[in-house]
Parts: C-alpha cells; structure tokens; sequence
C-alpha cells in the first residue's frame, strides 16, 4: 500500500475513534430497532440507548435532555434554528443579526430569509477575526429577533466572546443562536452561562461519525418557539421529522462524553503541537498568522503565504499532507475565502492560504515532517517563479 499523507485536516472532518465505533457497531447488528417501535424490545433498546445518548449531550453542555433534537448534522442544526425562529416569530420582528466570518450553512438560510421579506445584518469583524462588541449593540433594532454568531471559526479557529454576546442578547429579550461545531468537547461550553438559547452540534468534528448532529433548544427562561422545517411524523416533539438513526446517535454520544472527559489533556496537547508548527513556519519570511494569536482553537493553524501560487503549493503539498486552504464545504470554489477576505487579506494572500487541523493521533514527528515539507515547498516555487520571471 502506498504511503498516505499525513491528515492535518481536522476542521473538515475527523476520524472516528476506534471507542466510538465500538460502541456504534451493536445498534448496526443485534440491537437494529426503530427507537419509535414501542412494542417489542428491539424498539425500547433502541429508545432506551437514544435516552441515554441525549443525557449525555445534554449533560457535556449544561442542558437538559429535553433540550435535545437530533438532526444530520450542524447544516441542518443551523437552517431549523434560523428559519425555525423566523418562522415562529415573524409577527415580533423580521430582523437577524450575524457575523461576516460564518459558515455558509448559516449565511445561506439568512440570504434566503433576506429573500422573502427579513432584513439582515451581516457585522464585519476586526483585522484579528474578533467582532466588536460595540458595532453588536449598535445594531439592535426594536424588530430584532435573533443573533447568530459561531463560536469557533471553522477556517480561523477564532474563538468569539460567546458568553458576552449571550448576555447583550438577554438584556435585549433577544434569542441568541451559535453554531458549535467546530467547539463542541474541545473547550467548555455552558449554555446557561453563556446565555445560549438556540446551539448547533455536529459528530464529525470530534471523532465521531458523520450524518448526525443536535440543536439545542432552550425550554425555560425564555422557553424557545421553533417552526419544524420537516415534516411527516412528529418526532423529537414535533420539531424535527424522521426516523432516529441509533448508530449514529450512539456514536456521537461516545464522541461526546471522549472528547469532555479528555478535554483538559487534549486542549494542551493539541496548543503545542500547533505552536510547535508556528514557530518553524513562522521563521519563514512571508508567512502570516490569519485570525487572533491565543483566541482560537487549540489545534488550528491558518497561515497565508505571499508570493506563492496557492494551488501550486497544494498541489506540492498533497504526497506528504493533507489539508485544506480553507472550509471543505467550499473549496471546490474558485472565489477566495470570504472569512479571510473579511480579516482584510489581498485576494492573493486569501488564496494562498493553509489551514492546518490538528488533532487527537497528530505527533511531534509528523507536524516536523509537514513543517519541512511546507518550507522546502515555498522556497521550491518562490525560487522557480523568481527564475521565470527572470528576477
């Protein structure tokens, strides 16, 4: 078998944890009840297993199971929360605020609201990926609704100020949506602390298997209303359509309760491997840091590189590692990335761009091999468009 990369691609997905499979796999074979089929007892294992797995979610975030609706994943988690409160309180307001540097997933339901008749406000963030708090408040109107800011950016890693903007919203009577995925079980979340009353949650960000994800909704202090956008059954209360799929729903609980349980011990292995990999690619002349040095996620490194030929350097890249230079559900796009052109970066340097994942089965040894393969790659390419274009 030929050589593979080395995977530092870890904010588009992860591999999942050999515990997690091995707990997923009985609920694929012996244990393969539809969880609504109460009669018999391959349904209550089933129901009995997705009881337990809620509990789990519920409890990694300071909710309560009841607060729990399982989606297929943070998209779907995000489109419920912003169209569902449209939806469900459109006579309060058609206002919506969010944030510049968000995923597509919630971008594009709010451009689609914006398309029926809802205005949104989309705020710019400072050169460091950081929104300002101020311009947030500024932007509260008597008809506002909903605030929807991520909390760990999935091209960034910049973490936002969530418990602050949670507590602007409540001050205001203002539901606050974040999308998690790329936070859930790698720093602390709390969603009373923080004030969060609407949180979307993926599987595949931390070990688990793809397919599955959660919205938390708030039932007490303010109890959240949400207008289903599936329909045909009635479950998870109405507010999420469609048959539970116990595999997954096991699986991304064990992810869940592996990522908390080592949260402590990983959050400080996955910072040194990435400051590790900084201090080499930073003693490259050229090489800039994208988003806030310390406020990010532990594991991720996002650099833009000038004078380089972005996908010429992936393409050298690709034998030894594999990463991406921006969000994996848009890098088949040829348009730079919208979170790095709103930090301010040149076209140019946004498509010259890595973003490095670093995660749980990363090592010393490989980020030192990427390290070296990325210098000697930049060198390589400056050298040779230095030599045609005959400087």
């Amino acid at each position: 078998m030929p050589h593979r990369p080395i995977y530092l691609d870890c904010h588009a997905t992860t591999p999942i944890d050999p515990i997690v499979l091995e707990a997923m796999l009985p609920y694929f074979t012996t244990q393969f009840g539809n969880p609504a089929s109460n009669t018999h007892i391959y349904g209550w294992e089933a129901e009995s297993a997705i009881k337990q797995a809620r509990s789990i979610l519920a409890e990694s975030i300071g909710a309560t199971p009841e607060e729990i609706v399982f989606t297929s994943g943070a998209t779907e988690a995000n489109n419920l929360a912003i169209k569902g409160v449209a939806e469900a309180y459109f006579d309060r307001g058609r206002h919506i605020i969010t944030v510049a540097t968000e995923h597509n997933a919630v971008l594009d339901p709010c451009r689609y609201l914006q398309s029926i008749g809802f205005e949104v406000t989309i705020l710019p963030v400072q050169p460091d990926g950081l929104i300002d708090l101020a311009e947030l408040e500024q932007a509260f109107r008597p008809d506002t609704i909903l605030v929807s800011v991520m909390t760990a950016n999935n091209e960034i890693g910049v973490l936002q100020p969530i418990a602050q903007i949670g507590a602007i919203c409540r001050s205001r009577n203002v539901l606050f949506h974040t999308d998690a995925a790329q936070a859930i079980g790698k720093i602390p979340i709390d969603v009373d602390r923080m004030s969060i009353d609407l949180m979307s949650l993926t599987a595949h960000k931390v070990y688990g298997p793809k397919g599955i994800g959660a919205l938390y909704v708030r039932r007490r202090n303010p109890r959240v209303q949400l207008a289903p956008q599936l329909h045909g059954g009635g479950h998870e209360r109405g507010m999420r359509s469609g048959t539970l799929y116990p595999p997954q729903i096991v699986g991304f609980a064990k992810a869940i309760e592996l990522g908390v349980s080592q949260q402590i011990e990983e959050y400080k292995q996955t910072w040194l491997l990435r400051d590790r990999l900084w201090t080499k690619l930073s003693a490259i002349d050229g090489v800039f840091l994208n988003g806030h040095s310390t406020q990010r996620l532990p594991g991720n490194l996002n650099v833009s590189i000038a004078d380089v030929d972005g996908s010429a350097l992936l393409l050298g890249l690709q034998p030894v590692v594999a990463l991406s230079s921006g969000s994996a559900c848009t890098s088949a796009k040829t348009e730079p990335s919208h979170v790095l052109r709103s930090i301010g970066r040149s076209n140019e340097l946004a498509y010259a761009s890595l973003r490095f994942g670093i995660g749980r089965f990363n090592t010393e040894d490989e980020i030192d091999r990427v390290a070296a393969v990325v210098t000697e790659t930049i060198t390589a390419l400056r050298q040779a468009s230095r030599s045609y274009s005959g400087r």
